[in-house]
């Protein structure tokens, strides 16, 4: 079997079951949005808990 068979063939199956296909990618983009949602909030909490220490002073 070749790439182009392999790919074919993917893209047959892929086809097929169009609404297991589509579940799949939403899950895998709702997953992925998640993920950078909750390192953007994890990022700015942790900024915001040192600006509150900087300004209790030394």
């Amino acid at each position: 079997m070749d790439f182009q068979e392999s790919l074919r063939m993917a893209s047959r199956t892929l086809m097929a079951n169009r609404l297991r296909t589509s579940l799949t990618m939403l899950g895998i983009i709702i997953g992925n949005a998640s993920v950078i949602t909750m390192i953007g909030i994890g990022q700015g909490a942790q900024r915001l808990a040192e600006n509150e220490f900087e300004s209790l002073g030394p």
